[in-house]
């Protein structure tokens, strides 16, 4: 790649010589509008992007619809569900409070983005809030918006991502189980065993979405 490597801002802006739209920037809202209310409250998915000391860490986030709450025209709050315990998010959030949200609806080819900030809230009558299923979330991530705006559908598009055409068989992949034993060989453990995650899986994970 040599001399061909961008490194400073006016030799990016000389590639991208164009000024953005019209549309791109009046797009942008300090506050959630009664549109951007319309396409949270029908997301039933949130990827969460965070940045603390050991790095930065992209985390998926599902629920039914609607399951990010909008508190006020400025403030979110996700509740956090059961997952693997690793915590990476929550880490990053305790230490540095700097947050991106990128929405997903399904069959929608626009994508909402939020930048701000969050802090995580253990309060009893909150986390009994966004209890299913009678289990209240262990914390619940609030999070207060600098910025949102929606984005073009235009990777949506190239994607094909909601074109039943072109959805992957997943026996085709590598199952979870195929990853574990094949890092358990690379690490030197123990062999694990990835046939009998793998049937275990689905029993254990409807017992534990909430």
């Amino acid at each position: 790649m040599g001399n061909h490597i961008i490194d400073n801002i006016n030799a990016l802006e000389a590639v991208y010589d164009a000024p953005p739209s019209d549309a791109s920037l009046i797009k942008e809202s300090a506050v959630i509008t009664d549109t951007y209310r319309t396409l949270i409250e029908a997301a039933p998915f949130v990827a969460l992007a965070s940045s603390g000391p050991e790095g930065l860490d992209c985390s998926p986030r599902g629920d039914l619809n609607g399951f990010v709450r909008i508190h006020d025209p400025k403030t979110l709050m996700i509740p956090d569900r059961r997952g693997n315990n690793r915590i990476d998010t929550l880490r990053n959030i305790v230490r540095d409070p700097r947050i991106a949200l990128l929405f997903l609806i399904p069959g929608s080819g626009t994508t909402l983005r939020v930048n701000g900030t969050a802090q995580l809230s253990i309060e009893p009558e909150l986390l009994d809030s966004f209890a299913e299923q009678g289990k209240p979330p262990r914390s619940v991530i609030v999070i207060h918006i600098e910025t949102i705006y929606f984005q073009c559908a235009r990777a949506i598009m190239r994607a094909k991502l909601w074109d039943p055409a072109s959805q992957i068989d997943p026996k085709s992949l590598p199952s979870a189980g195929d990853i574990l034993s094949e890092q358990s060989i690379a690490r030197n453990d123990d062999p694990f065993d990835g046939g009998a995650y793998d049937a275990e899986w689905p029993g254990r994970a409807a017992k534990s979405l909430w």
